[in-house]
C-alpha cells in the first residue's frame, strides 16, 4: 500500500512538472546541404497549444554569413485543427513542397544533412545559466571545447535575453584556436534559457553549425520551443 502512494506522488511531480513546461514545443528537421556546404536548410513544426493548428517553419541559411538568404525564411499554418495522432509534420512536407523552386536553386541535398559530431541526449529543463560541452571530429583528429553564455534583462512581458558561444578548437598537431559565435547584441524577447541540441560540419569540412533550442514564455503560461542555428567558418 504505502508503495503504490510513493509511485503515485512521484507521477504527480513529474506531471506537475511537465504542465509547468507544457507549451508549444516544436521538433527540429535538419533539411540538408548544398554539395559545396554553404548552404543550410532547416525547418521546425508542430501544433499551436491554442488552436491545435499543424505549423511550421523552413529556414535557408548562408553558412559563411551565419545569415538567411534572401527570401530564405518561410512559415506557414494549416487552417484547420489536427486530427487525433498527428505531430504537425504534414504542415512541414506541405511547406518543402510549395518551395521546391527554391532549395533547388540552392542546390539543397536532403541527403546531405553533414556530419553530427554532438548531439544533447538528455531532456534539459530550462536554465539561464548557460552550459559547457565538449566534443570531437574523429575523422579530421580535431577536439572542440564550446561554451553557451546567456545574458537576460528584464522580467515578465519586457525580458529579452541573447547569447554567445566561445568555441575553442585544437587541431591534430596539438595547434588552439578560439572563436566567437553569435551575436549578443541581437535582443529575443521572451527568451528565457538556450541550449546547444546539435553540432554539425558540413559536407566541406570548413566551417560547423550550431543548433540552438531556445525556450519562450508562451501565452498559455508555459514554455514554447523553438530552435535556431549559428554557423562558423574557419
Amino acid at each position: 500500500m504505502f508503495e503504490k502512494r510513493y509511485f503515485g506522488i512521484i507521477v504527480l511531480i513529474t506531471v506537475c512538472a511537465a504542465c509547468l513546461w507544457a507549451g508549444d514545443i516544436a521538433t527540429f528537421a535538419d533539411l540538408g546541404f548544398s554539395p559545396d556546404g554553404k548552404t543550410y536548410l532547416f525547418g521546425q513544426y508542430g501544433i499551436q497549444t491554442k488552436t491545435l493548428r499543424p505549423w511550421a517553419d523552413i529556414y535557408l541559411v548562408d553558412v559563411l554569413k551565419n545569415d538567411f538568404v534572401s527570401g530564405g525564411r518561410i512559415s506557414y499554418t494549416h487552417d484547420s485543427p489536427a486530427t487525433a495522432g498527428q505531430d504537425g509534420s504534414g504542415a512541414l512536407y506541405r511547406l518543402i513542397s510549395r518551395n521546391a523552386a527554391l532549395t533547388e536553386r540552392y542546390g539543397i541535398n536532403f541527403l546531405l544533412q553533414g556530419q553530427v559530431l554532438y548531439i544533447a541526449t538528455d531532456e534539459k529543463a530550462p536554465t539561464n545559466r548557460g552550459e559547457s560541452i565538449e566534443f570531437r571530429d574523429f575523422e579530421q583528429g580535431v577536439s572542440y571545447k564550446a561554451s553557451l553564455i546567456p545574458t537576460t534583462e528584464g522580467s515578465g512581458a519586457a525580458l529579452t535575453s541573447s547569447f554567445s558561444i566561445i568555441m575553442e578548437r585544437t587541431a591534430r598537431d596539438g595547434l588552439k584556436k578560439s572563436y566567437s559565435v553569435g551575436n549578443p547584441q541581437v535582443k529575443r524577447p521572451l527568451i528565457t534559457s538556450y541550449h546547444i541540441r546539435k553540432v554539425i560540419v558540413p559536407p566541406k569540412n570548413n566551417s560547423i553549425v550550431f543548433v540552438i533550442e531556445m525556450w519562450k514564455q508562451g501565452d498559455s503560461g508555459g514554455q514554447d520551443v523553438r530552435y535556431m542555428v549559428e554557423t562558423l567558418k574557419f
